[in-house]
């Protein structure tokens, strides 16, 4: 059975900017298989980042859980760290109930740590909803995904910044992202943002060309024969957003540029489902609070 207790948070080193105090979080999460059935089998956690109970929609070879994080956002100081390890065998799909949010602050800067590690013969899905960047947001986000020999992976993350919807803009700040994903000690992918608020970049048409949203999806495996399903699925009433599909050796990735989350989400949505049977012959099943 899963337990809670606590754990004193590690370290995180700021890249750039000083860090004042504010929330500290860290959530540990451990899982396993025992025969077909993967479960949860270490959780523990300091401060307001939690799960909910682990969901089986699918049997019980898929663990679905929900991240959560209670206060509803991140402001400048806070500090969190996220930690999953998937052990030999299991299969894991992390999502969160509602979108992420990284606050103004006062050029205090924000940290979000995302270590997740797939042993040999696992597989993790890291779907979570988008994040949303507010105008005046000092924050550093860094996704690292360690995988060991066969291990699978998909995941994607989806940033929205400022709120055009409410007439702001990302006009001021500083928003770092990073995300990267090694086997076996060796780079597959690693890609940096560093994004300015009111930067010409921003605008510019070899920048985001006034675009609000940035997303990009990966999975690792080779999947040459998916590229044309994909490649019409994403492009079929694209509207004002943009999609594009590429296989870099063993890394498949999938981006979008626009101004709708709701768009690039249904489209990553479409493109795990043609994805998941074809690279682990599994069909997709999505968890249910995307639909609520």
């Amino acid at each position: 059975m899963a337990t809670v207790v606590p754990l004193v948070t590690p370290p995180y080193v700021a890249t750039e900017g000083a860090v004042a105090p504010g929330w500290a979080a860290h959530l540990e999460l451990g899982f396993r298989a025992r025969g077909t059935h993967t479960y949860l089998a270490q959780r523990r956690h300091v401060g307001p980042l939690q799960v909910q109970r682990p969901f089986y929609p699918e049997g019980e070879r898929a663990c679905h859980v929900y991240i959560l994080h209670p206060p509803g956002g991140v402001v400048g100081g806070d500090t969190l760290a996220i930690d999953a390890r998937v052990e030999r065998g299991a299969h894991v799909l992390l999502t969160t109930p509602a979108a992420g949010k990284f606050y103004r602050s006062d050029g205090a800067r924000a940290q979000l740590e995302q270590r997740l590690v797939v042993d040999d013969q696992a597989w993790l899905e890291w779907l979570p909803q988008e994040t949303i960047v507010f105008d005046g947001t000092h924050a550093d986000s860094r996704t690292r995904v360690t995988l060991t020999g066969s291990a699978g992976f998909i995941g994607w993350e989806i940033l929205c910044l400022g709120r055009p919807a409410a007439g702001e803009t990302y006009a001021h700040g500083a928003f770092v992202q990073r995300f990267e994903i090694w086997r076996d000690g060796a780079p597959l992918w690693w890609e940096r943002n560093a994004l300015s608020g009111g930067s010409p970049a921003l605008q510019a048409p070899w920048g985001l060309a006034g675009r609000s949203v940035l997303a990009t999806m990966v999975a690792v495996g080779r999947a040459p024969r998916a590229l044309p399903a994909l490649r019409e699925c994403l492009n079929t009433d694209a509207g004002e957003g943009e999609f594009a599909v590429s296989q870099l050796r063993d890394v498949l990735v999938c981006r979008y540029l626009g101004n709708s989350a709701e768009q690039a989400r249904t489209g990553f949505i479409a493109a795990w489902q043609i994805l998941r049977p074809v690279l682990w012959s599994i069909e997709a099943s999505p968890p249910r609070i995307w639909s609520t």
